[in-house]
């Protein structure tokens, strides 16, 4: 499917190389993960890549349907959502920015039943009004984080998926410190103490790009088993986000300070 739209790419590609020369910090701070997280400096040029093969996708969603979303699309592990959904307690999906994330749930919704997908709204009202009516236009509900709480439960309680991305920076107030790539990063713990209270199943779910079959895949991986312990948990589901990013490292989102947040009394990282 991605084939016919190379010139789309080529545009894309385009772009993305404005924008790390017009926002050069971007770049620094990509340079600067990789090497905390001990990783080649080289695996920079893919996140670029990897952010143009998004916007072509996000571009391109709107064309996006039951009908041709295979051409797009595949699944690997989906014996994993079949037997949460067994259980009887609703899924809750540990996301990430790997890959072509919006592209993940919207082409569940397709494949395979709407699902409930929490974000931040943007700032910009209109443009925020433009991306959810993209996001939704698959039969996806979108809930705001600040009021998603009820949404969630609800959710859940219908037995329903609900997907969270998890693998961004939050402040003290917000935050839990636990290991990632080897150095303290802050975590909210309110996606594992969801699990503790609902007793849904926690799986890791993201769509990456495969060169070799010229299409994304969408993986989920095994369950992460939860033991009602906050840190014991959000490790663990972090530690299930650092396999992913080592297994597609140049397709995750770099340029974004993963470890901003420090304990009290340590050094600025960035």
């Amino acid at each position: 499917a991605f084939g016919p739209w190379r010139c789309s790419y080529s545009l894309a590609w385009c772009y993305a190389q404005l924008l790390r020369l017009l926002v050069p910090k971007l770049g620094r701070v990509a340079a600067r993960n990789l090497e905390l997280a001990g990783l080649p400096p080289s695996l920079a040029a893919g996140v670029w890549r990897s952010i143009a093969r998004h916007m072509v996708v996000f571009a391109r969603m709107g064309r996006i349907d039951a009908a041709n979303v295979h051409q797009w699309i595949r699944y690997e592990g989906f014996e994993h959502f079949t037997h949460a959904k067994q259980a009887g307690k609703g899924v809750l999906f540990a996301t990430l920015h790997l890959g072509a994330w919006e592209l993940s749930a919207f082409s569940h919704a397709l494949m395979a039943e709407p699902m409930h997908v929490v974000v931040r709204p943007l700032d910009n009202p209109l443009l925020d009004a433009f991306v959810s009516a993209r996001r939704s236009a698959s039969g996806n509900v979108i809930l705001g984080k600040r009021e998603a709480a009820r949404g969630i439960f609800k959710a859940l309680q219908d037995n329903r998926a609900v997907g969270i991305l998890v693998d961004q920076n939050v402040g003290l107030d917000d935050g839990i410190f636990v290991n990632f790539f080897g150095r303290k990063a802050c975590v909210s713990p309110t996606f594992v103490k969801l699990a503790a209270r609902t007793g849904a199943t926690v799986i890791p779910g993201y769509a990456v790009w495969s060169p070799e079959e010229r299409m994304f895949i969408l993986r989920f991986d095994a369950p992460v088993p939860m033991t009602g312990n906050t840190l014991i948990d959000t490790q663990r589901v972090q530690n299930a986000l650092e396999r992913a990013i080592r297994a597609y490292p140049d397709q995750w989102l770099w340029i974004h300070r993963r470890w901003k947040t420090r304990p009290p009394g340590e050094q600025p990282l960035y």
